[in-house]
């Protein structure tokens, strides 16, 4: 269940499609519900709910426009699940728990919520909503009942294993984190020969003298694009030795309004949106990386890409990034562009050597920790637990927690 124009390139569109590709490798037979006007990728099987002909764009975030297209989605899904029975139903983000939770009591099927972060919480990130709107409360109450009626939830970060338990007082037996992960395997800097980096550089329009740092993601103030380019015009005072390669949307035209007010049109390439399977390439390029994101509850995906390609990252201290950098983050120690300029400043200044030794590091990291075939598995073996009436597999938060972290 994926109430998202799914396949967009970018966040929650990326953990459903590996997800599902791995899935489909155990044998699983798999078909994704979603909203229209979303791209099909070969091998996976999406049934579209109806149109309407008046929004033909991608939505990205909380948006008034999801309330009729969750309509039409539950509307197609309990016509489509009445008729053909699902065994499992595993339903992503808050708006697909409730129409998996409806669609379960009507099938009888179990229902697995994928959380990826707190609705009320993404709405207020996403300046939709308010604390000190008199809907917060409602949204709340909606999103704990959401939160109780899985048979199992699977959390993107430890972090929201814990939002989940402590603030939700979900049990800890439903609770299994399954942390996004990455395809080292075709997330690997090595599959690009340095004739072919300077080749995409040239066409690009990339300086060949500077360090590359590179950002990919949605373009919004809540991933802290604002406050990156605000930390590049201070960085700016003190050094020219860097070029910000921008790659994402929307946003776009906006945010290159906004770097030649600050003065940074030299010092930022823009690409728009990068496809998925072409990311890699366009990774390849960086020196550095960026993931600016501001919110403490959702996950941030991007980080795993960045060290998959032995990127030494810059982020803030969130628990989210924590998580997935460990001990090997360059980290912004409060939410500020001036912190944001301090960690640039500081990556910027590592020699080649420690740039490497970084991240070789991180890149060993993912392999070890945040690997999609071990998350495969995972997601199997509670499949297999909940259509055979077994226990469901025992998970330690706490033993989780300290596994990601590094500590004994």
């Amino acid at each position: 269940m994926s109430p998202t124009m799914f396949f967009a390139d970018y966040g929650a569109h990326v953990r459903i499609l590996e997800e599902v590709t791995t899935l489909q490798k155990q044998g699983y037979e798999i078909e994704i519900l979603a909203y229209p006007n979303g791209r099909d990728i070969e091998g996976i099987n999406v049934r579209r709910c109806w149109g309407v002909p008046f929004n033909y764009r991608v939505i990205v975030g909380s948006s008034r426009h999801k309330i009729y297209l969750d309509v039409l989605l539950a509307a197609m899904a309990i016509l489509h699940g009445l008729r053909h029975k699902p065994d499992i139903i595993h339903a992503h983000l808050h708006e697909g728990g409730l129409i998996g939770w409806v669609l379960s009591r009507l099938t009888g099927a179990p229902l697995v919520f994928d959380y990826q972060g707190s609705l009320t919480g993404e709405m207020v990130d996403h300046r939709f909503l308010s604390t000190e709107s008199r809907f917060f409360k409602f949204f709340y109450w909606l999103e704990t009942r959401i939160n109780y009626a899985a048979d199992v939830i699977l959390t993107s970060s430890t972090h929201a294993a814990h939002l989940l338990a402590e603030n939700f007082t979900v049990s800890p037996t439903k609770i299994h984190p399954l942390p996004d992960c990455v395809n080292a395997d075709t997330f690997c800097a090595a599959n690009y020969t340095d004739a072919e980096k300077c080749q995409l550089k040239t066409s690009l329009g990339l300086p060949l003298d500077k360090k590359i740092i590179v950002y990919l993601g949605v373009l919004t103030p809540y991933q802290g694009v604002d406050l990156l380019l605000e930390s590049l015009a201070r960085l700016k005072q003190t050094r020219d030795d860097y070029h910000l390669l921008m790659m994402g949307y929307p946003g776009v035209l906006k945010y290159q309004q906004m770097a030649e007010m600050m003065g940074l049109a030299d010092q930022v390439t823009f690409t728009g949106k990068i496809l998925y399977q072409d990311a890699p390439r366009y990774l390849a390029l960086g020196d550095i990386a960026v993931a600016p994101k501001i919110s403490a509850t959702e996950g941030s995906g991007k980080i795993l890409n960045y060290m998959a390609m032995a990127l030494p990252t810059v982020a803030f201290n969130t628990p989210v990034s924590r998580e997935f950098l460990g001990d090997g983050g360059i980290y912004a120690p409060e939410i500020s562009s001036q912190a944001l300029e301090t960690a640039l400043n500081r990556a910027l200044d590592l020699s080649t050597g420690n740039r490497q030794r970084l991240g070789h590091y991180l890149r060993q990291r993912v392999i070890t920790h945040f690997a999609w075939d071990r998350a495969g598995e995972q997601i199997s073996a509670i499949y297999q637990a909940l259509l055979s009436g077994e226990p469901l597999p025992t998970v330690n938060l706490r033993t989780t927690h300290r596994r990601l972290s590094g500590n004994p």
